[in-house]
């Protein structure tokens, strides 16, 4: 939980320092007009009070609150700093992983069984998912490191509840789960549900930066002066659509490896159990999601609106309904 908290500030700290003044090109141009030696004019001719009177007219003349031209190195400075919090969020986002996986094992050799009995260890496996999955884009696609603010926020807020309001000691599971299948379906679902996770995640800062073109390409804000290290849109939207490709067949064989327990537990492949129903929904919309990117007029914001839809499902299905719904799955181990 800490290493997520200080790789979520690193994150902020990556996306405030993009909002830094540029150097206006009017202000750029005073400056060079009324630089000149303290007796000699430009050129070697000797100031006089006409020149001076015509330097500060120039200077008079510059629009009011125009920026002030950065000292020498500012900029390089700037984009050092840059880079050395980006490359920290990332080193810290690994040691919590690290972290994450430790607590996971030593979960496990505490309880004498696989950590992924009830809810608690279950969100601790589908944010540690999510992580990983981050971690794999983070490595193969460094200009990512900004949206991190966008996976880390829920990320860290899942860990937190997870081990505040849903925290259980460790204890055997309850009968119908002590079997092959909860290491099949459960880790099918929880991973496959981490990686979902990332792609949402991922539509939304793809929102997020086709809200901030909107609003330059409308004159509502000055790249020059308020600026975003959030990538392309396009890079965004690709980032989002390649990690549903990944878990959406893993999502399917869960859905399938979780009928065939069903039909081991209680004699029926499917039961219409609010868990069964929500799971499926989830299915439907990540499979419309894929096949709406696969079809050239529903790519972009409607298609990532579709991605986030779906996320908001797997959240529902994750916290709503094991803890408010009652049902053949109700297995959360909440007190």
């Amino acid at each position: 939980m800490a290493g997520y908290l200080v790789a979520l500030v690193c994150h902020a700290l990556l996306m405030a320092s993009s909002h830094v003044r540029k150097q206006a090109p009017a202000a750029a141009a005073v400056s060079a007009a009324v630089s000149v030696p303290a007796f000699v004019a430009a050129g070697g001719a000797p100031m006089t009070a006409d020149t001076l009177s015509d330097r500060g007219s120039a200077a008079d003349s510059a629009p009011v609150g125009a920026a002030v031209p950065p000292a020498p190195g500012a900029e390089q400075r700037h984009t050092r700093f840059a880079e050395q919090i980006g490359r920290a969020a990332v080193i810290v986002t690994a040691i919590g992983f690290a972290c994450h996986v430790l607590a996971l094992v030593l979960r496990g050799f505490a309880a004498h069984r696989p950590p992924w009995g009830n809810m608690y260890e279950f969100t601790l496996m589908i944010t540690g998912a999510a992580v990983a999955t981050w971690l794999v884009v983070l490595w193969r696609n460094r200009f990512a490191r900004p949206m991190g603010i966008y996976v880390m926020t829920p990320i860290t807020v899942l860990v937190f509840l997870a081990g505040t309001v849903l925290y259980t000691r460790s204890a055997p599971v309850v009968p119908i789960l002590n079997t092959y299948w909860l290491n099949v379906h459960v880790v099918a679902i929880s991973l496959s549900s981490g990686v979902l996770m990332l792609s949402g995640l991922a539509s939304a800062a793809y929102l997020g930066r086709l809200r901030y073109d909107a609003r330059v390409a409308a004159g509502a804000i000055d790249p020059a002066r308020s600026a975003t290290r959030l990538p392309e849109a396009a890079k965004l939207d690709r980032i989002a659509y390649r990690a549903a490709i990944a878990g959406f067949p893993f999502y399917t064989f869960a859905i399938i490896a979780g009928a065939l327990w069903a039909e081991v537990a209680w004699g029926s492949y499917w039961s219409w159990d609010p868990k069964e129903v929500v799971a499926l929904a989830s299915w439907v919309v990540y499979a419309g999601y894929l096949h709406a990117r696969a079809t050239a007029g529903w790519r972009g914001k409607p298609a990532a609106w579709i991605s986030i839809v779906g996320l908001a499902t797997i959240i529902f299905n994750l916290f709503f309904v094991n803890m408010v719904i009652s049902g053949m799955h109700s297995y959360a181990g909440l007190n």
